[in-house]
């Protein structure tokens, strides 16, 4: 008479081998979406910077540039985007009524300065001169 083996189930160490491979597997997918999350937020928060800069651009080229020419350099903090603050750099160009204008949008998030930056130039009569140029992410 022969002995018959049968194996009918997983040994330990094939066990704990399974288990190890699905929780690597799982602790990957936890750090990839994690960090797609991020990204996302981040990318949220940029654009919202975008259309404040828009908005302060906008703001800007209605009611003239004169007013920040003669500072020089404004800034502040957006009341309808708490956490944004701005600044407005401005300088004159050798042409008549052409003025450089800056505009950064800054924001902390996570003990992480962020800030989005414009450059483009206005003219003196309060119209917009072009597309805004130079788009720097910092």
């Amino acid at each position: 008479m022969s002995k018959k083996t049968v194996r009918d189930a997983f040994t330990l160490v094939e066990t704990i081998a399974a288990s190890f491979i699905l929780c690597v597997a799982v602790m990957m997918l936890v750090a990839g979406s994690t960090r797609a999350l991020s990204r996302t937020r981040l990318n949220r928060q940029r654009e919202r910077a975008a259309a404040l800069i828009d908005k302060h651009l906008a703001m800007i080229d209605t009611t003239g540039i004169e007013e920040f020419i003669k500072l020089g350099r404004m800034e502040g903090e957006f009341d309808e985007a708490p956490g944004y603050y701005w600044k407005v750099v401005t300088g004159s160009r050798s042409i008549d009524y052409l003025y450089e204008v800056t505009i950064t949008v800054g924001w902390i998030e996570r003990g992480r300065p962020y800030s989005l930056s414009v450059d483009t130039m206005l003219d003196g009569t309060g119209t917009l001169l072009g597309f805004m140029s130079g788009l720097q992410m910092e």
